[in-house]
């Protein structure tokens, strides 16, 4: 149970107190009331004596009885009635609440840490391990109090309403005081008529009503005397005169009133009538119809039994205390009884206190003419009255009672000796409740030997000699129940188990048994609930005290009925504080029984208390994921609070239930949904014109939020493409918002002379998660922010969204002058939140966009996108969301309630920053960042361009080319310049060269529209010889590598583009090399006139598709040329290069064939020469998985020992296969072979820059393998680019189109195939990790691919040749081989002729022959040097064989290794023998 006031033994023995009438005379009456108290009133306070009390048992043994209190009411003659007292504990629990403002009570249990009421009392569990300290600690300390007053209020009144009945004796009346002012003219007389008024209503039988102990009542009388008004000799002599009457035990004189209230209203007096005045009375139904008000104080207070009186209703409320009645519940009429009016029973107060009363109600005092002189008197009265008045009368009476039991038992002279001798032997078997017949109506007469064994246990117990009552309870319980005398047993059961327990020293166990048999006689044969609840009260404190809280709960919760409400509430509380209190506390059943305990208290009307429990048990069952039980709480919780004026508590409750993932029905929800609209327009009608409060719908998911900073860009119009930049309907992709950093670094690097500036941050048009919003995002003035917001509804109830907007405040700034200098003070438009309608919201600052209708279906997750657009510059920040929240009425329910049911309130937008993670100690806490995506930075006007494609193709042919148009357009009203475009592909599209004489506008030639610069030509002379020029790479944008960067400049006309102008250049876009869809990037840089310190520059994004279809394969490969030849230009001066075409198309975009138009070399050192096909048709015709070869001559240039200029120069040959010859020197074609993909160049090894470096390290007879190295490479490299252009015939509706293109191949090496497409690499194989440091590589040696480069050998022999074998059978033809040595050293060689082709596929192709003469030959070659070997071949018949079988070794001089050249892997040296 809760923590109590009193200890156990304290709350029995105040709950058992000795009853005093008192009888007063109308002018004793008036004597007391100047202090505005009755005279039970008066001693009240002082009723408790401070000093210990003696008396003598039978046995004639000293019986001490301590902390002794007796109760003094004014006697009434009607018993109190039940609905009244009902009514009455109603009130009691009412106004008995947790005081606010205290610390919490909190109870650690197991996981939970609950808070038990509102107050200060720390515990700890176990609980019962410091319960006497806790118990010390509450009564010695004034800060401390129960736990749940309301209870004991309720358990002291209750207590007190009991009637006193006939089985038992211990609410009966002891003694009467009978009082008379000292200024009445005979007092005497006037104690005469109060005392035959006192014998009048105990013995004339016209009373049953109050109840007397005994015959023989107690009569004390006494004299009150106003010393301030009256004559004190006269009091005295009376009062001398009553003791000679009265005796000196049986009269006192009290004397009062030692001040007038004006004389001493200086002076503080204590008021200790306060606490006693605020208890509500049952004795006197006399209420008072002029109270408007009585009020209970849930202070510390004494539990006591005195009898209940009307006791002058104070109608003051004490300060602090709620005041929540209108009228007394409890306001009857007048009884009629003529007794009680006529006696003067506790009067009523009169007209003129009680009209001053109402008119200053509160400022009431007590005793304001009594001193603290006058207390001490009246404390001492009342001790008086007990020690020699009562008291002895007590004992008087046990000796009196004692002496009878024994002479009529026949047993010995004392009861008390003889206990042993009565308990000792056999015992009568106990039968049990049910064997008895239903005898509770058995009456005894009052002489009645059982009634006096129980009037004698009464009487010890009251002066606490418990030993003998408990005898005397046992004795007369076994008489009882001998008699079947069901009522009188209960209540000797009753009295024996508590008088067992009381015993000092506890010499027997306390036995239960008899107070679960005296409630079940009580309840189910008596029918008598009060006598059952008063025991099972105190049982249960009992019990409480003795750790033995189960059995605690299980008693409480079996007197729970449906017969009282409020009694089966307050005991469930009680339960659910024993099952929390327990040894392992059990919480959820503590939980369960609040519920029952608030549930049972709303049915009593007591929504406080029921409140407080539910909210109680919440803290049980939050969290845990009982999400019906949380919200049936909820529901209660906000209903009662609704109920009780609290509409910001019903409000949060009825929230509660809204935003979690709710599993209730749609119907059920859809009631939550209304009740809380309800409540919540009720709350905001109370304070119109205040803030806002949060909306829990929907749920608004914040870290979703995005926000999106640009203007709606005009979409395709026609043959226009827009760029496509950025919007909010992009999925948001880290690795492309990567490589979008990473160009506008590229771009912004070159600006800045090669250096990313330190301040650099990286445009973000949209916001979100996952971007970087540690910084202030920045915006333009007149631009439109729009805000994201993703919203969720989590209720199977659909919502109705209306006048939805964004909540900022903003301050603006002037960024034009340093530090950015405030214009003026903060503004927001949250007082503008109840005005925000239509379309839009205007004001200087910024225009807020509102959204008239945001519908939600149900359980559906959407998002709104919220405008705001700013009109001055400064910094903003983006608060939250407004809006009208409301249900759709639906066509089946017809609701009138949800269809105006609406209400305007807000949601905040609160960012959780991402995780820090550098330092140590960002590491080991938890620490965020902050999140500034909604906290954008207004800067001044900026230029804002648009981009538009004009013919923008969306599918290629690999290395097509196709001419477009791009529009720029400056939309803004600032101009633009600075225009550069940047992209990782810029092999993808050409603005033109910057020579314009290389940049043809429009075609000049060929019979379509063609995107080259071509040039009609006659028939090929001179064998196809190739025109050449010379290009600067400078020209095309490139550098002296050949390749051009990333960043491109736009050539805008005068550099500038002025506001609202546009204007369109031409764009070559040419097809990806590889096959499938391409996603390219470009992104525009450009720049305002007039710089800024927050913007320096804006950019554009485009992603163009690109659907890349096969087209051609072009594999090449340059070899040395076999056929000898006097007439070359110049030593080693030419190489063969055999170009392989195969259409890889597979009739994909209609292509129906392609023609090889043109051949085109660019190189530094090399040329073609011309084509020397053998085939006549010079266009060659490529269909479907058709294959072409093509051989060229190519030759040295001969500009390359010119001026150093020429070397940084490129030579474009073209050598032309059709009619019309295409300028490779002008754009696009040159654009494009500068920007070849990066990616395919090889990185070269470094080549020693001239010749003559490798020759004068050769001569020294000695080198390096660092110089061994370059000079075998230098023999092998070749550095040639083939550009294959070609024209493809392509029918598409019907219609025939011609598509051109060009595709490159880059020779590096001789003898090693190049292809125009980037072989896959393949995947990495997986490597096993090294942990010892790898041996460093040797150093570079010649590989064994460039060794045989050193030699470049030529056959020179007839083509065929005649000769007679029937007269000749062995043919010998003269063979010259010629030997060239291509490095700077000088080289050995051997030669060997005793190889043959032996391979069966040889022989079937070529015959076998023999060489005559030497087999072998050994010669040294200096560098550049050429030998001629003169050779003889033997032909045994006619046939064609290949001369190509000697193998020539070569090696450096001042090398050791030996390598065959490569002539065998040359074309075939074919010779025709023919026979004649």
């Amino acid at each position: 149970m809760a923590q109590c006031v009193q200890s156990v033994q304290e709350f029995i023995q105040d709950s058992f107190v000795p009853m005093v009438a008192v009888l007063c005379s109308e002018d004793a009456e008036k004597v007391t009331r100047k202090n505005n108290l009755n005279f039970s009133e008066l001693v009240r306070p002082f009723c408790r004596l401070t000093s210990e009390g003696h008396m003598r048992d039978p046995n004639n043994q000293i019986q001490v009885i301590k902390n002794l209190k007796i109760s003094v009411s004014n006697m009434v003659t009607q018993p109190p009635k039940a609905p009244v007292i009902r009514r009455l504990l109603d009130e009691v629990v009412s106004v008995s609440q947790p005081a606010e403002g205290l610390v919490a009570n909190v109870i650690t249990a197991g996981d939970y840490d609950l808070n038990i009421s509102d107050r200060s009392l720390k515990a700890s569990v176990p609980w019962y391990s410091s319960w006497k300290e806790t118990l010390r600690e509450l009564n010695t300390s004034k800060f401390y109090t129960a736990t749940t007053p309301w209870f004991e209020a309720y358990r002291e009144n209750f207590l007190q309403s009991m009637p006193a009945s006939d089985h038992e004796f211990l609410n009966h009346y002891l003694a009467c005081m009978l009082v008379v002012s000292s200024r009445e003219p005979v007092p005497v007389e006037q104690f005469l008529k109060l005392s035959q008024e006192q014998h009048r209503i105990q013995h004339s039988g016209e009373y049953t009503y109050p109840k007397w102990f005994i015959p023989n009542t107690l009569k004390y009388y006494v004299l009150l005397h106003d010393i301030s008004d009256g004559d004190e000799q006269r009091a005295d002599s009376i009062y001398e005169d009553m003791k000679q009457r009265y005796g000196t035990q049986g009269c006192y004189l009290l004397k009062i009133n030692s001040r007038t209230p004006a004389s001493g209203s200086d002076e503080q007096i204590p008021d200790p009538w306060s606490q006693y005045l605020q208890k509500s009375s049952f004795q006197n139904q006399e209420f008072l119809e002029e109270a408007s008000s009585v009020v209970v104080n849930d202070t510390k207070v004494e539990n006591s039994t005195e009898a209940a009186e009307v006791d002058g209703l104070d109608p003051s409320a004490k300060d602090g205390v709620p005041n929540n009645f209108d009228a007394h519940p409890l306001q009857l009429d007048h009884p009629s009884d003529p007794g009680g009016a006529q006696d003067g029973l506790d009067t009523v107060k009169t007209t003129a206190p009680m009209s001053d009363a109402k008119k200053q109600p509160g400022v009431t005092s007590h005793g304001a003419c009594l001193t603290l002189n006058d207390h001490d008197r009246i404390r001492q009265f009342i001790q008086e009255f007990t020690f020699r008045g009562l008291l002895p009368h007590i004992e008087k009476n046990i000796r009196q009672l004692n002496d009878q039991l024994v002479s009529r038992k026949g047993l010995s002279r004392s009861l008390f000796s003889a206990t042993k001798k009565w308990f000792g032997g056999g015992k009568v078997p106990e039968k049990s409740i049910n064997e008895l017949k239903n005898t509770a109506g058995l009456l005894y007469p009052p002489e009645a030997p059982e009634l006096q064994i129980r009037k004698m246990a009464d009487l010890c117990f009251l002066v606490q000699h418990y030993e003998l009552a408990y005898s005397c309870y046992h004795t007369a319980k076994k008489d009882f129940l001998n008699d079947q005398a069901m009522l009188y047993a209960a209540g000797a059961l009753e009295m024996a188990a508590v008088s067992a327990f009381l015993q000092p020293g506890a010499p027997r166990p306390y036995p239960a048994h008899y107070m679960d048999t005296a409630i079940q006689t009580y309840r189910d044969v008596c029918k008598n609930m009060v006598l059952a609840e008063r025991c099972a009260l105190l049982s249960a404190e009992i019990l409480k005290s003795q750790a033995k809280y189960s059995d605690a709960a299980t008693l409480l919760i079996k007197m729970t009925s449906e017969d009282s409400d409020l009694r089966s509430a307050l005991l469930l509380e009680q339960a659910a504080h024993c099952f929390i209190n327990m040894r392992s506390p059990m919480v959820r059943k503590f939980a369960f029984h609040m519920i029952l305990a608030g549930h049972r208290f709303s049915k009593a009307g007591q929504k406080r208390h029921a409140l407080r429990c539910y909210c109680q048990a919440m803290q049980v069952y939050k969290g845990k994921g009982w999400s019906l039980a949380e919200d049936h709480i909820n529901f209660t919780i906000g209903r009662q609070s609704f109920t009780l004026r609290q509409p910001e508590n019903a409000v949060s409750a009825f929230r509660h239930i809204l935003i979690n993932d709710s599993k209730q029905a749609a119907s059920q929800q859809g009631a939550f949904l209304r009740e809380y609209l309800y409540v919540y327009k009720s709350v905001s009608q109370l304070s119109p014109e205040g803030s806002l409060p949060q909306l829990p719908l929907p749920c608004i998911q914040s870290s979703a939020t995005r926000v999106f900073f640009g203007h709606d860009r005009r979409l395709a119009e026609g043959e226009k493409q827009a760029a496509t930049h950025v919007s909010l309907d992009q999925e948001y992709d880290r690795d492309l918002s990567q490589q979008w950093k990473e160009l506008e670094e590229q771009v912004v690097a070159i600006v800045n002379r090669g250096v990313v500036p330190v301040n650099f941050q990286p445009t973000q048009y949209c916001l979100n998660s996952q971007t970087d919003n540690m910084r202030f995002p920045l915006a333009v003035v007149e631009e439109p922010i729009i805000v994201e917001v993703v919203f969720r509804n989590p209720l199977k109830v659909p919502l109705l969204l209306t006048d939805l907007s964004l909540l900022w405040k903003f301050t603006p700034k002037d960024f034009v002058r340093p530090q950015g200098r405030e214009l003026g003070e903060t503004v927001s438009n949250e007082k503008d939140a109840h005005m925000l309608k239509g379309t839009a919201f205007k004001n200087e600052f910024i225009t807020t966009e509102v959204i008239a209708e945001f519908f939600m279906s149900l359980e559906e997750t959407k998002v709104a996108r919220l405008k705001l657009l700013p009109h001055q510059t400064g910094e903003l920040h983006i608060l939250g969301v407004v809006y009208n929240l409301g249900t759709t009425p639906s066509s089946a329910e017809g609701n009138p309630v949800s269809d105006g049911m609406m209400v305007r309130g807000r949601q905040d937008l609160e960012i959780q920053g991402p995780r820090l993670n550098n330092t140590k100690e960002e590491k080991t806490s938890v620490r965020h960042g902050p999140d500034r995506r909604l906290d954008p930075i207004i800067t001044p006007p900026m230029p804002l361009l648009e981009v538009f494609f004009i013919n923008f193709p969306t599918g290629l042919l690999c290395g097509e080319i196709r001419k477009a148009y791009v529009e720029f357009v400056n939309v803004s009203q600032v101009p633009l310049t600075g225009l550069r475009v940047v992209s990782k592909h810029p092999e993808f599209f050409t603005f033109g060269s910057h020579a314009s004489t290389l940049t043809p506008l429009s075609p000049t030639a060929s019979e379509n529209c063609s995107a080259y610069k071509t040039v009609a030509t006659g028939p090929a002379s001179d064998g196809g010889a190739a025109a050449a020029t010379l290009v600067s790479p400078a020209d095309f944008g490139a550098g002296s590598d050949g390749l051009c960067p990333g960043v491109v400049d736009i050539p805008l006309p005068d550099s500038v583009l002025q506001p609202g102008a546009s204007v369109q250049l031409p764009m070559w876009l040419r097809g990806p090399d590889r096959e499938g869809v391409h996603e390219i990037n470009f992104l525009f840089y450009y720049e305002s006139t007039e710089k800024t310190s927050k913007l320096s520059h804006r950019v554009l994004r485009h992603t163009a598709i690109i659907c890349a279809s096969r087209s051609l394969s072009v594999r090449a490969t340059a070899r040395r040329s076999n056929t000898f030849q006097e007439r070359e230009d110049g030593r080693n001066g030419s190489m063969l290069v055999f170009v392989d075409v195969e259409n890889i198309n597979t009739n994909e975009a209609g292509v129906r064939e392609f023609h090889i138009v043109q051949v085109s070399s660019s190189s530094k050192q090399w040329r073609l020469h011309k084509c020397i096909n053998p085939s006549e048709d010079k266009d060659a015709k490529l269909t479907s998985r058709e294959r072409g070869k093509l051989c060229f001559r190519a030759t040295k240039c001969r500009n390359v020992e010119a001026t150093s200029n020429a070397q940084e120069k490129y030579t474009f040959a073209d050598i032309n296969l059709g009619n019309e010859q295409i300028i490779s020197a002008t754009t696009p074609c040159a654009d494009f072979f500068f920007r070849r993909c990066q990616s395919a160049e090889p990185k070269k090894a470094p080549v020693s820059g001239h010749a003559g470096f490798a020759h004068s390290k050769g001569q020294d007879g000695g080198g390096s393998d660092e110089d061994v190295a370059s000079v075998v490479r230098k023999c092998s490299e070749v550095d040639l680019n083939v550009i294959v252009l070609w024209k493809a015939y392509v029918v598409e509706d019907n219609k025939q189109l011609i598509l051109e293109g060009q595709l490159h191949v880059a020779l590096q090496t001789i003898g090693k195939e190049a292809c125009s497409l980037s072989q896959k690499e393949d995947a990495q194989e997986m490597v096993l990790l090294k942990f010892k440091p790898e041996i460093p590589p040797p150093l570079a040696r010649p590989s064994l691919e460039q060794l045989p480069h050193l030699i470049k050998t030529n056959l020179h022999y007839p083509e065929s040749y005649n000769h007679p074998f029937p007269q000749k059978s062995l043919c010998m033809v003269p063979v010259t081989l010629r030997l060239s040595n291509c490095s700077m050293a000088e080289v050995d060689v051997i030669i060997d002729l005793r190889h043959k082709a032996t391979s069966p596929e040889t022989l079937e192709v070529h015959g076998s022959f023999t060489w005559l003469g030497q087999t072998q030959y050994k010669l040294q070659l200096k560098a550049q040097e050429i030998h001629k070997l003169q050779l003889t071949a033997c032909f045994i018949h006619a046939g064609v064989y290949n001369l190509g079988t000697p193998r020539v070794f070569a090696k450096l001089s001042d090398q050791g290794s030996m390598c065959e050249t490569s002539q065998q892997n040359s074309m075939p040296a074919l010779i025709i023998i023919n026979s004649i």
